[in-house]
């Protein structure tokens, strides 16, 4: 049984991916790392950030991004097939740029590649969630933050990222143009995993995050809906803190030199007062909120009447 890792990036050194880190996280588990990298500003080192971690495993694709081809967030998607074309394991697993996986889920990982190789029907394996907010003590358990999504797919050439990215789903005689198409379409049978994925994107100083913003905004073609609050704001404002919970195990021990370099806390609001002005979060909208009273009181923090990009295999 072969292991590939692969994932996609532009610019990361300038917009704060931890990258480097995300890589590192998964290389001892992974016979090959295949990494799509754009093309980047002249001032960005993110090739010679992933060249500086001296692994023969990994192996770098150059790139050139066309959001006129791609609109939507779907040069995501297109670069992560990219990537995903070039592994040569059995099992591939996925990493955005911002997300890392502690090391005391690897052999649970591993094991759980292995027990699950023979069974077929098991396309994917679906990991769990923490969503990292501002620093690195505080994380989301709200409504509106997927819990769960596919990192481990098959290699099936049927099994394409879709949408922006966030996830996959096996597209019968794709042409890897439209990743947003839902008819002809299937959700994978996925078997979960009992390991976390550390989503770290909106763990940044707030102008990195700012900055960051405004790239997806590039990507995604959506910079009209935010023009008001980017002129008025020039950082990024993560609201008070303290409404969120805190985190209190440990992180990858791959994260300890970024996490050591953590530098805004004074950028922060561990207050709890708030600025009115600025544009509410998803997870601050009412209807947020309310879910999220309710998924914590009654039902042990699980999401309900959420989507869900995957069926669950029960009996796995």
């Amino acid at each position: 049984m072969k292991i590939s890792g692969f994932s996609m990036v532009k610019n990361g050194y300038k917009l704060y991916y931890p990258i480097k880190e995300a890589i590192q996280s998964i290389l001892p588990i992974v016979d090959e790392f295949v990494i799509a990298v754009g093309d980047c500003d002249e001032d960005d080192k993110t090739i010679e950030i992933i060249e500086g971690i001296n692994s023969s495993k990994i192996k770098i694709i150059h790139t050139k991004w066309d959001l006129k081809k791609y609109p939507r967030g779907m040069e995501n998607a297109h670069q992560t097939d990219i990537a995903k074309s070039a592994c040569t394991g059995d099992w591939l697993f996925y990493l955005q740029a911002d997300e890392v996986v502690h090391e005391k889920y690897l052999d649970v990982i591993t094991k759980r590649c292995e027990e699950l190789y023979e069974d077929k029907e098991v396309e994917g394996l679906l990991f769990k969630y923490k969503h990292f907010w501002g620093d690195y003590n505080h994380y989301h358990r709200a409504h509106g933050w997927y819990p769960y999504e596919i990192r481990i797919v098959r290699n099936d050439p049927e099994i394409h990222s879709w949408e922006s990215a966030q996830s996959f789903r096996r597209i019968p005689g794709f042409d890897m143009l439209n990743y947003r198409q839902k008819e002809g379409t299937y959700k994978l049978n996925v078997a979960l995993v009992d390991a976390e994925i550390y989503h770290y994107g909106f763990v940044r100083p707030p102008d990195f995050m700012q900055n960051k913003t405004k790239a997806l905004a590039d990507i995604h073609q959506s910079r009209g809906a935010d023009e008001k609050n980017k002129k008025e704001f020039a950082l990024f404002d993560y609201g008070p803190l303290g409404k969120l919970e805190k985190f209190k195990e440990t992180h990858p021990a791959v994260m300890q030199n970024k996490i050591e370099s953590f530098d805004w806390a004074d950028m922060l609001n561990y207050t709890g007062s708030d600025n009115k002005k600025r544009k509410e979060h998803r997870h601050e909208r009412f209807k947020n909120r309310f879910m999220t009273l309710i998924e914590n009181t009654f039902f042990g923090g699980e999401e309900i009447l959420g989507f869900k990009n995957y069926n669950l295999l029960k009996n796995k």
